[in-house]
């Protein structure tokens, strides 16, 4: 059974995971070939990109509570099965903890 302690640093780890995969530009990517680009004019004559998922798998990586079931289950994976890969869990635990800081202060 998991302490609260690993409890809570695989939730944070699983919640940065989920993160870098639904929203994060650096994992764009991954995303791009499950959705269809449209680019748009707003009322004020600019430019935005508007992002539809495509199929099963676009509606699925648009989805955070679809991500954060399969980032958890990969968090956990490495955690109890891979050698050393509690140190994974560890930096994507730190980074999510530092996000949500970074929003909360942000807002100040």
């Amino acid at each position: 059974m998991l302490s609260v302690f690993e409890f809570v640093l695989l939730g944070l780890a699983s919640f940065r995971l989920t993160r870098l995969i639904v929203r994060d530009y650096i994992m764009e990517w991954l995303r791009r070939p499950f959705f269809t680009v449209e680019v748009i004019t707003n009322d004020d004559g600019d430019e935005e990109e508007w992002m539809e998922p495509k199929g099963f798998i676009g509606e699925g990586l648009s989805c955070q509570w679809c991500v954060g079931v399969w980032s958890a289950m990969i968090m956990l994976f490495f955690y109890i099965i891979v050698p050393y890969g509690e140190w994974l869990v560890l930096v994507l635990a730190l980074a999510g903890l530092q996000s949500m800081i970074y929003a909360w202060t942000n807002r100040l």
